[in-house]
């Protein structure tokens, strides 16, 4: 069965190709109806549908195409990318995320918590302080292992009170956790199945950092 969404990221990409080509407000909104028909409205209906594979609770984000340029240098006035999520449900503080982006040069998807909130990296690094840590990093040896890949961690050095020379450090030296998959371009015809195969992966983590969050 084909995916249904199979048209979203080649017209999505070639519209955002252009709009790097052409950042300006009277291309955009002469494109507008483009946007809204082959990016915006499949987009939707993709949150909508990978939501109620996820369950009640769950809730979306598509990212606004304007840019707050208000503090910026760069006054070019749009993203040239499009940029979902899906928050799930199950963290009493704070939530658990499913990502998705499409740019002209990049399918990514990914999960997990950007940025830890205050009490929650607390609470992150007194679990990571314990049998917990090891838990979390054999789960991130595995990711790697399948292709998927993690950022450098925020910090240079351990916080205090942990030892410096920690058997987690890597892990406590994190402000936050995610974990990534580039889609290859044999893919770009099912991103709901790619999606889906993404969140069964990383399910395991999904239920790891929200013992803490």
């Amino acid at each position: 069965m084909s995916d249904p969404f199979a048209r979203l990221i080649p017209e999505a990409r070639a519209f955002l190709s252009e709009l790097a080509d052409n950042n300006a407000r009277d291309w955009f909104t002469a494109q507008k109806q483009r946007y809204e028909s082959q990016l915006k409205a499949p987009a939707t209906l993709l949150l909508d549908q990978v939501a109620q594979d996820i369950g009640p609770g769950t809730t979306t984000k598509l990212f606004r195409p304007h840019r707050d340029v208000r503090f910026s240098k760069d006054k070019t006035p749009y993203h040239t990318h499009l940029h979902m999520l899906w928050t799930l449900p199950g963290s009493p503080r704070q939530p658990v995320a499913l990502f998705f982006g499409i740019a002209p040069d990049y399918v990514s998807l990914g999960g997990g918590i950007m940025g830890f909130d205050k009490p929650v990296l607390a609470d992150w690094r007194a679990a990571v302080d314990g049998p917990y840590g090891a838990e979390v990093q054999k789960l991130l040896d595995g990711y790697r292992a399948e292709g998927f890949r993690i950022g450098e961690p925020e910090l240079k050095r351990v916080a205090p009170p942990y030892a410096k020379d920690h058997p987690q450090a890597d892990l406590l030296r994190r402000k936050g956790l995610a974990v990534w998959r580039d889609l290859p371009d044999t893919s770009f015809d099912a991103p709901l199945t790619a999606l889906r195969d993404t969140r069964a992966s990383l399910q395991p983590l999904f239920e790891r950092l929200q013992q803490v969050a």
